[in-house]
């Protein structure tokens, strides 16, 4: 058996926002002229096509948002082509999982996800924020503990982690979580393929380039070091927010982290703000290795090219 291709390293599409704004035709405003709630449906296609006949192909999916606090999915289908036996479960995480095998030969395998999904506007500061030395009792370093160590790709130098203690210094928890992670965002610069599913934290500041993914770990890595728990979040960023409603646009997967005052809060280190109206949320984890879209194993084959798409409608 052979690994399939990991989404991620076919899926490096801008995932930066355009800095627009402006209402839609139809939907609520609050004040400032943003919708109070977007509607948003999302299609994303994954196609591989084999140079040889694949005989069977056993692989997961992590593409149906969830609904929680703040978002609502409306409808959610997966189609898979060839015909597959598949099941869905809820993993660890509370993400949402198709599995799927075919045990029929295929030179091309196709998922569709498409879903429907409610997005309120979230609080732009958390209503609830627990001081450091909360943060540090014993009952919640407990129960945030699997948010709390570093992991393989998010552990960070020595040094990176005291410059990000003095980014920190002074600072109550949420604020010094904002700053280290703005600071993520204004150190790094987007540039797609020049790191990997594997590249680590570290090795990505070192080269001081990479895609969302990179942001969230360096980020995650110096959130957590400072003792505020973080996770890691995947889901879709819808790319223009002046977009009208019915209009479809191309956008990607993409990537952000949450950290724990007392709430979970939601920030884009990629962007350099909150999560907002536009986030889709599909997956949490401790890292991109919890989330990711698509992976799998095929025996038969041999080379193979994916192609990813993500298209998003505003329907309100």
């Amino acid at each position: 058996m052979s690994p399939q291709e990991d989404e991620r390293s076919r899926s490096r599409g801008r995932a930066r926002q355009q800095r627009t704004s402006g209402p839609g035709a139809v939907a609520p405003v609050v004040q400032g002229g943003r919708p109070s709630v977007n509607r948003l449906r999302v299609v994303h296609t994954t196609a591989i096509d084999y140079d040889r006949p694949v005989r069977s192909s056993y692989n997961e999916v992590r593409m149906t948002p969830v609904t929680v606090p703040g978002q609502t999915t409306l409808e959610a289908r997966i189609e898979v082509s060839p015909r597959a036996t598949a099941y869905r479960y809820q993993d660890y995480w509370g993400s949402h999982v198709l599995a799927f095998d075919s045990q029929l030969a295929h030179t091309r395998l196709e998922v569709v996800s498409t879903s429907l999904v409610e997005v309120e506007q979230p609080s732009t500061e958390p209503a609830l924020r627990l001081g450091w030395s909360r943060l540090a009792d014993a009952d919640v370093r407990d129960t945030h503990v699997e948010w709390l160590g570093p992991r393989p790709v998010t552990r960070l130098g020595e040094e990176l982690v005291e410059t990000s203690r003095q980014v920190a210094a002074g600072l109550e928890p949420h604020e010094a979580a904002l700053a280290v992670s703005s600071w993520v965002g204004r150190h790094m610069q987007y540039v797609p393929g020049v790191t990997g599913v594997h590249t680590s934290a570290q090795e990505a500041w070192a080269e001081g380039r990479g895609v969302c993914q990179d942001f969230v770990h360096i980020a995650l890595g110096a959130v957590r070091g400072l003792g505020v728990p973080a996770r890691y979040v995947s889901g879709y960023l819808h790319p223009d927010a002046s977009a009208e409603v019915g209009r479809t646009v191309t956008g990607q997967s993409h990537a952000w982290l949450e950290w724990w005052v007392g709430e979970w809060f939601a920030f884009d280190p990629t962007n350099d703000r909150a999560a907002g109206l536009d986030h889709v949320v599909v997956a949490t984890g401790r890292d991109y290795g919890d989330v990711a879209p698509f992976r799998g194993v095929i025996s038969g084959g041999a080379g193979s090219r994916m192609d990813v798409r993500v298209e998003l409608t505003r329907e309100r």
